[in-house]
């Protein structure tokens, strides 16, 4: 009995174990978007069979598919929002991916996924028509998530002739590492390129990807050198896709047939190794098992071995040209993160004659038309002193005392001096002599009048009160020391004054 239930646990254990990474991981989702049927240019045929194979492949490693074909700008960006809000309802642990297939372009360095209903007339049309890949990646980092995986097979040839002289070639380079981690972005060629639709049902890159993604137990970065190396063969060397990743876990497709490699967890470190490295490793080895090798890692570091050893047709003109391709899209890339006239211009000193130049130039342009503002401000603020400025002079005794009395503690207050006067001899009738702003009081049993200050209002919150005629004030000598000038219907009386 114990002997059939433990094999029977065995069984299952091997028969599930191709399940384990998407348990471990918690839930995962994808949207898989074609884009062929487009309205001003002509159609692609590939994206929606593309689009067609993906669903399936990835419903059968466990993803919950949303599939969405022939999009507007309006609907792409609600299928986005859409999909991120099944994201948050499916918790953190959730893994995101979305397949896109159809065109791209990228507009002043700006990465855009088009929709089917655009018609640029000009370059300024694009971002009022198209999606921003930026805000893709936006929407899928404002929601929690383990990780998010972009396939884009969107670096076909630019199909507007309005702006296909004067916008650069494919998409502009990405770096996931600066963004949030856990991030995997794939295109199907390389930044600045351009990707072949293909003569088959399905494009190069995606013919690749879906073969690699079947493979059990394959990382995804394994993967991915195995597509860019099928690529590469495929198009001759003319396309080799390309990948940024700041994935921190592992991540496969399918899981292994064994339980213990099927447990996604924490990527093992990968040295990096330099050019001298690489170049012992290559040497010695025929070209096209050396060109495989720097293929599939995709590094500088392997080209830049490749072809200080390898110079032979076609391999070695082939990688000598994706290194330059490279590099000007990396200093393109970070020209424009900087965006001054200094960064376009050492762009256009690097590069003068690159399918970039017209948009470095429009950008220093733009630059230098702007508004400036820094003379409006400094205007407004003509009447304060500079800190700089010299202290104005001051008289010798206000300088003594302290410039700022919340800056030092004030001194102790003192009582205020009476001031004396001499009594004037007068008459009980007169009235008594008058300071403006100050009401005269008399202290008794003293000679000495102290003017004070009159007291503050004083406020009445009960219901109204009738208010007797106006009198006229003065001194009188009864008890109380005044003496009351009233109206004549009043009888005249010694006393308080009223």
């Amino acid at each position: 009995m114990f002997r059939h239930a433990l094999r029977a646990a065995l069984l299952a254990g091997g028969l599930f174990a191709g399940l384990a990474p998407a348990l471990a991981e918690g839930s995962r989702l994808a949207l898989v978007i074609g884009q062929s049927a487009y309205r001003s240019v002509t159609p692609l045929p590939n994206p929606a069979n593309d689009a067609k194979a993906m669903a399936k492949m990835l419903g059968e490693a466990g993803f919950d598919v949303t599939t969405a074909a022939d999009l507007s700008q309006r609907d792409l960006n609600k299928e986005v929002g859409d999909f991120a809000a099944k994201i948050a309802a499916k918790g953190p642990d959730t893994v995101a991916l979305v397949f896109y297939a159809g065109h791209g372009l990228q507009i002043d360095g700006e990465n855009y996924l088009v929709p089917v209903d655009v018609d640029p007339r000009r370059e300024a049309d694009i971002p009022l028509q198209a999606v921003r890949l930026n805000d893709l990646l936006n929407t899928l980092n404002s929601v929690p998530s383990r990780m998010r995986i972009l396939l884009l097979d969107a670096c076909r040839n630019n199909p507007f002739p309005a702006i296909s002289q004067n916008a650069g070639r494919g998409l502009a380079l990405v770096d996931t590492k600066t963004g949030a981690p856990g991030t995997f972005l794939s295109y199907s060629t390389s930044p600045g390129a351009e990707a072949e639709d293909g003569t088959g049902a399905n494009s190069p890159y995606t013919t690749a990807l879906l073969q690699a993604a079947r493979e059990p137990g394959l990382p995804i970065e394994q993967a991915f050198k195995r597509v860019r190396v099928a690529v590469n063969k495929v198009t001759e060397g003319r396309q080799t896709p390309w990948d940024s990743s700041s994935l921190t876990e592992d991540f496969r497709f399918v899981g292994a047939t064994d339980a213990g490699a099927a447990n996604a967890g924490p990527r093992p470190a990968v040295a990096k190794r330099s050019v001298d490295e690489w170049k012992r490793s290559l040497e010695g080895k025929p070209i096209e098992a050396a060109n495989e090798i720097i293929v599939g890692d995709g590094s500088v570091e392997a080209y830049e071995a490749f072809v200080a050893l390898y110079t032979a047709p076609p391999y070695g003109p082939q990688a000598r040209e994706w290194l330059d391709l490279h590099n000007r899209m990396a200093a393109w890339n970070e020209a424009v993160l900087i965006n001054t006239v200094a960064s376009y211009q050492g762009f256009l000193d690097r590069y003068p004659n690159s399918d970039l130049t017209p948009t470095a130039r429009k950008l220093i342009e733009r630059l230098r038309n702007r508004p400036v503002v820094t003379p409006v401000v400094a205007a407004a603020n003509a009447a304060i002193p500079a800190a700089s400025a010299a202290p104005p002079v001051v008289p010798a005794v206000a300088a003594a005392g302290p410039t700022c009395p919340c800056s030092q503690t004030p001194p102790p207050a003192r009582k205020s001096e009476k001031r004396v006067e001499e009594k004037p001899a007068r008459k009980r009738d007169e009235d008594p002599p008058k300071r403006a702003g100050r009401t005269p009081r008399r202290d008794p049993g003293d000679d000495v009048v102290v003017y004070a200050p009159p007291p503050p209002p004083r406020v009445y919150y009960g219901p109204p009160v009738r208010v007797a005629p106006p009198v006229s004030i003065g001194i009188g000598g009864g008890y109380g020391g005044g003496y009351g000038r009233v109206p004549q219907n009043y009888p005249a009386r010694r006393g308080y004054g009223y």
